[in-house]
């Protein structure tokens, strides 16, 4: 049986580990406005766990193509303060961390559990999300750049698996 409660989760990682994560509040969409305060949270926490990046400005984002990403109060704001955004070719679950690593990492944690409010899949999710060792952000990393690279050399054409050389 399948839970009726859902959460959304926004997590913000890099090589190190967790930068920022957050819940988004029950009924709320995630919007270009929303997105903003989202992202002004994480310049703060980039701040102060990765000084060294931040100073140098070489923290880098990537995200996605959806509309709150991509809108222009979005963009404006990510001009304002130089901040280095990796693009993402739509569709490509491969170069995101999120979806190749991190999520199918959380979601597995909860697989067969059936819960009747947010708090526990709250507790259980960042419970598991701090587990996560650094070596394990690290190689999710290289993986990363692996497919970058394979992306580069078939120009930007989808492959699939061990098939592109």
């Amino acid at each position: 049986m399948r839970s009726h409660v859902k959460v959304m989760r926004m997590v913000f990682c890099d090589s190190e580990g967790v930068v920022h994560y957050g819940f988004v509040p029950q009924g709320r969409t995630v919007n270009k406005e929303y997105y903003l305060e989202v992202m002004q949270r994480l310049r703060e926490a980039v701040k102060k766990k990765r000084p060294d990046a931040w100073r140098e400005n070489r923290w880098m984002l990537q995200h996605d193509n959806t509309p709150s990403h991509s809108s222009y109060l979005f963009r404006d704001f990510l001009a304002k303060h130089a901040m280095t955004v990796l693009p993402q070719p739509p569709y490509s679950p491969d170069l995101a961390p999120a979806d190749f690593f991190l999520f199918p990492k959380l979601n597995s944690t909860l697989k067969g559990c059936h819960l009747e409010s947010t708090e526990p899949i709250k507790t259980n999710s960042l419970a598991h999300l701090h587990r996560i060792p650094k070596t394990a952000f690290q190689e999710c990393f290289r993986t990363l750049k692996k497919c970058w690279q394979r992306c580069i050399q078939s120009r930007g054409e989808y492959f699939e698996g061990d098939k592109a050389e």
